[in-house]
């Protein structure tokens, strides 16, 4: 193989990278960053600013990218170890462990490019964005909660997405940013309870390996009943309207419908738990927030 080639991976291979990071799970994280800029906007003169949102989209998909890349590398023992996971990209060889760390590279080279388009602050801020990234897949070798690293490193997408609009700090995206990131360690814990065998066989810490799956799940149900909490406080800091309100509703029934289908002694809904219904609760309340903003003079 040619250094070119290894520099600017083929067709193939930029598809399989993607893969490796699940491109399209991004739609977890982004419609948080977007809540928090979008009010942020309406907050500042309730005009949408399509250039800064469209660098929030591309500094939020970077540093997801970088993190997952990151995480698939670090972790690409493990799984080749888990039988659920031994099917992953630098598993098989269809991504090298090369072209991950290249990809990995260009993607926090993109979130840092964007990050200085924005403002300063943003610029000065952003390492502090990708330590978490680095740390979270180290997390499981040494505590029994990775789930809060993550939690953490996500936590600072909605923050860094109103200090994108206004270069100032806000304590409304802290909140946003708890809530995103207590919601995410949630169903973490919820994810991870498939992997406990294999986790305790191989010492992969988490809190299903270490205390078991009931707990792991009412763990994921407090999590998200202070989830809930911390929507209704932000909905109450920033003033929201009737749909904002109508969108933490449909939030607050997923979550319940979340918790009804995964048992600790039956997972298997849990995909649908952890793909759809969290996926469906993100686009759910952007839609919401988005409508109540517009409906409350935010200007396309």
């Amino acid at each position: 193989m040619s250094s070119a080639s290894a520099a600017f991976p083929r067709p193939g291979r930029t598809k399989a990278f993607l893969r490796l990071v699940m491109i399209e799970h991004s739609v977890f994280a982004l419609p948080f960053a977007y809540i928090a800029a979008l009010t942020a906007m309406f907050q500042l003169d309730r005009n949408i600013h399509w250039g800064k949102l469209l660098l929030v989209t591309v500094a939020m998909v970077g540093l997801r990218t970088f993190a997952m890349a990151c995480n698939r590398i670090i972790d690409r023992e493990l799984d080749a170890r888990n039988p659920r996971t031994a099917n992953r990209e630098l598993v098989t060889g269809a991504v090298s462990v090369r072209s991950a760390w290249t990809g990995a590279l260009i993607a926090v080279v993109i979130f840092l490019g964007a990050a200085a388009a924005l403002n300063p602050l943003c610029l000065a801020l952003a390492p502090i964005a990708v330590v978490p990234m680095v740390v979270y897949p180290y997390g499981k070798r040494f505590t029994n909660f990775p789930h809060a690293i993550l939690g953490l490193a996500q936590a600072m997408g909605p923050v860094g997405a109103w200090l994108a609009i206004t270069g100032e700090w806000s304590w409304d995206a802290v909140i946003l940013g708890l809530a995103v990131g207590i919601w995410i360690g949630g169903f973490d814990l919820i994810f991870g309870s498939q992997d406990v065998e294999a986790d305790r066989a191989h010492g992969v810490k988490s809190v299903p390996a270490r205390f078991g799956v009931p707990a792991a799940l009412y763990g994921a149900r407090a999590c998200h009943a202070v989830t809930t909490a911390l929507l209704v406080w932000y909905a109450l800091a920033t003033g929201a309207g009737v749909f904002f309100w109508a969108g933490l509703v449909v939030v607050t029934v997923a979550f319940l419908y979340e918790h009804t289908i995964v048992k600790p002694h039956d997972l298997s809904r849990l995909n649908r738990a952890f793909f759809s219904t969290n996926g469906f609760i993100g686009i759910a309340l952007f839609a919401c927030a988005l409508m109540d903003l517009l409906v409350r003079g935010l200007t396309v």
